[in-house]
């Protein structure tokens, strides 16, 4: 069985300067009581620990992932790739990134929650070594429940 080979993006460290950038990606990735706005990623963006990738492709804003490191455990914050380039690899690349920056960090692991009735997430983290480590019940504001993942490659 062959695998797609998707161009790479081009990833830079997000700052307090992408802050519209990144909240306009938000928007445009989750239904609007999900949303993050600019002034929340804006004071996300210089918290300790926190760090974030944005996806460009060919100058353009694609999408970025936001990751926290405390001690060995890191956690997805937020991922979302701008609809005209989904399917292109992108979300896969920023979570290789994350997953090389949490490493560089020093976390031997990597959380996040999706929600149940994200599938196509949740086959993106299970193609990429995360498997389930729980569950939390009516977690969205929908109601629905959050799988929690792990990734797991230290100690």
């Amino acid at each position: 069985m062959s695998q797609t080979v998707f161009e790479p993006v081009e990833i830079v460290e997000a700052t307090l300067a992408h802050g519209a950038v990144l909240a306009a990606l938000h928007a445009h990735s989750f239904s609007a009581e999900d949303v993050w706005d600019e002034e929340a990623l804006k004071q996300l963006l210089p918290m300790p620990g926190v760090v974030t990738a944005l996806a460009l492709r060919d100058d353009q804003p694609a999408g970025f992932l936001m990751i926290r490191c405390v001690a060995d455990e890191a956690e997805i914050l937020t991922l979302c790739v701008a609809t005209a380039y989904r399917q292109q690899g992108i979300a896969r690349q920023l979570l290789t990134w994350g997953v090389m920056e949490a490493q560089d960090r020093g976390a031997d692991h990597m959380f996040l929650e999706v929600s149940v009735k994200n599938t196509a997430a949740q086959a993106l983290y299970a193609g990429t070594g995360f498997v389930q480590a729980g569950k939390r019940r009516a977690y969205y504001p929908d109601g629905s429940d959050a799988l929690v993942l792990m990734h797991s490659w230290g100690g």
